[in-house]
């Protein structure tokens, strides 16, 4: 089995990426590759958030119990 996506892994990657397009350095098809790369780490990084964002929950003390509810972004 692959290794398990790692956000902070994924976000240095595209720093990386990102860097190397700012510089200016490299020819038309290395950054086309480059900010093809960057968009699919990019893309990753949006869904690992979405994902996180869906598994959050919030425990709220009600009345000598708890309770567990979804999170929701306002």
């Amino acid at each position: 089995m692959s290794k398990e996506i790692n956000f902070e892994e994924t976000i240095k990657k595209l720093e990386v990426i990102t860097n190397e397009l700012e510089k200016g350095d490299l020819n038309l098809d290395e950054s086309v590759e480059k900010f093809e790369e960057g968009m699919k780490l990019s893309k990753i990084c949006n869904e690992i958030l979405e994902d996180a964002e869906k598994r959050i929950s919030i425990l709220i003390k009600k009345d000598e119990t708890t309770s567990e509810e979804d999170f929701k972004v306002e």
